[in-house]
């Protein structure tokens, strides 16, 4: 009879495994599915059997960095720096994230006092373009702060330019905002950021696969995209060029069947084509919050309608409109012109005329009918408006 799992051994399992194995290693997720968390540790703890589907070299990488590993180790610097390690079946894992199937994270480091599981239950994520415009990061701090105000976390990766944006406009609103970094949590990267990063800390959460002090490279940045993508109900992209990590964040969100949504920019400008190819595509376009929480949100959510000013003569009748219109702007007309031109009768347009004439519309000068002058400069600005 085998003996049940300790949660102890499991945490030390997993943590040495997010020490030896890369996020997003989809071959080394089928061996935890197949083999348990365990078993695989063992392996690679007394350089046992190699598992299927792995070469012998890289097995040889994999067992040089298990050496080096020590799990009481980095679970003593995660607690000095007042972080945990969050792994699957815990009472904290967002079970969203198992939607990654082999690529599901081995476990997550954790700092702040929140709660993952519950963020993430109501929770977007905004992203883009690290060199934005001035327009691109507007947008993302008040996306950002928008969302907040309507009780969404606003999930990003910490970078320069929108992810920066957008937690800032969260944190600016007092909400709630989750950074996941591609690098360990208790080392803020880019250092250029590491004050808004301690700031997120204090008062949202910073996520990340790698554990203390683990460096970001190229490749880590790309898997990270996918944490984030599948931790929210949605991905918001609001500039990107063809070329961009933020596209593969919304990528990977279409593919795990999450709302793909962009911010439309300039049609000139390079970092919001990618945005454009998005909503030539599945995404949808949106223009501030109240649209993206339509999108995510709950039945009943709904944005404002989206309309222009009420006009003075879109409160006239139908028919008194049409007369309206059929009035030259620079002389009198007989009521049989103006009939024609509202295609009506002498007789109708005659009674219409009478009523735009009580209401201030229009005057008349010996057989016909004119627009009066103040009609006439409400009407320009009617049409200015248009």
């Amino acid at each position: 009879m085998s003996r049940a799992a300790d949660p102890d051994e499991e945490l030390h399992d997993r943590v040495f495994l997010a020490r030896v194995l890369e996020p997003g290693d989809e071959t080394a997720g089928r061996w935890l599915r197949e083999l348990g968390s365990r078993e695989i540790a063992r392996r690679l703890r007394v350089k046992g059997a190699r598992p299927d589907g792995v070469s012998e070299r890289r097995w040889a990488g994999l067992l040089a960095r298990a050496e080096r590993a020590d799990p009481a180790r980095d679970l003593a610097a995660a607690r000095d720096e007042g972080v945990r390690f969050v792994r699957p079946g815990s009472a904290e894992w967002p079970g969203q994230l198992d939607d990654l199937g082999d690529a599901r994270p081995v476990g997550l480091w954790v700092r702040g006092v929140a709660d993952l599981r519950i963020w993430a239950l109501r929770s977007v994520a905004l992203v883009g373009a690290r060199a934005c415009t001035e327009y691109g990061s507007h947008m993302a701090a008040v996306l950002g702060g928008g969302l907040a105000e309507r009780g969404w976390v606003v999930v990003s990766g910490g970078a320069y330019g929108i992810d920066g944006a957008a937690h800032r406009g969260a944190l600016a609103a007092g909400g709630a905002t989750v950074a996941v970094l591609a690098c360990g949590v208790d080392r803020p990267y880019p250092r250029g950021h590491t004050q808004l990063i301690t700031r997120i800390a204090e008062q949202g959460l910073v996520i990340g696969e790698l554990p203390p002090g683990d460096h970001p490279t190229p490749s880590r940045f790309i898997v990270r995209n996918r944490v984030i993508a599948a931790l929210t109900r949605g991905t918001v992209v609001v500039e990107a060029a063809h070329r961009s990590g933020s596209l593969a964040t919304a990528r990977a969100a279409q593919r795990l069947g999450r709302h793909t949504i962009g911010v439309p920019g300039p049609a000139t400008s390079g970092l919001s084509a990618g945005v454009h190819e998005l909503l030539r595509g599945d995404a949808v376009l949106v223009t501030d919050a109240a649209e993206v929480v339509e999108l995510v949100g709950d039945m009943g959510e709904l944005a404002p309608d989206r309309r222009g000013p009420v006009l003075p003569r879109d409160l006239l009748a139908p028919g008194a409109r049409r007369v309206l219109s059929a009035l030259p702007g620079s002389r009198p007309a007989p009521p049989d012109e103006i009939a024609r031109g509202a295609g009506t009768t002498d007789d109708d347009a005659i009674a219409r005329l009478y009523e735009l004439r009580a209401l201030g519309y229009v005057e008349r000068h010996g057989d016909g009918w004119k627009l009066t002058r103040q009609s006439m400069i409400s009407l320009r600005q009617d049409h200015s408006r248009g």
